[in-house]
């Protein structure tokens, strides 16, 4: 089982980017998939969450209204849409599948996810 993240890069206040984690070796529809972003110095914090059911969709309160998270079946792959983007949303990205049904209370607890990507940086210039 292998995750890819990719699509990070350098990209200017107020700009977008769009965050790719591809799968091999699992079917992303069963499993619940979580974006997190760690910057430097700082702790590892969830960014956004798609069930496994694609009926629900979690963000961290930073990031709501300015990122969606979508999911494409046909290409095993979830998304990670970045608008508006800020200095402070600057980070490696990093996703990863849980077996968990997420709710508000759980969605971002890392210990329910255990496959994890490699994560792509995202830098956002002032």
């Amino acid at each position: 089982v292998q995750l890819q993240a990719s699509g990070g890069g350098l990209v200017q206040t107020g700009g977008s980017l769009r965050l790719a984690c591809a799968a091999s070796g699992l079917t992303f529809s069963r499993y619940t998939i979580g974006w997190f972003r760690q910057a430097p110095g700082k702790e590892r914090e969830a960014v956004s969450c798609f069930s496994r059911s694609g009926g629900r969709r979690f963000y961290t309160g930073s990031v709501k209204g300015r990122f969606t998270i979508s999911r494409d079946s046909t290409k095993n792959t979830v998304y990670l849409q970045m608008n508006s983007v800020k200095p402070e949303d600057t980070a490696t990205y990093y996703c990863a599948t849980s077996k968990a049904s997420p709710i508000l209370s759980s969605w971002h607890w890392e210990y329910l996810y255990d496959v994890w990507g490699q994560g792509t940086q995202v830098t956002v210039s002032s």
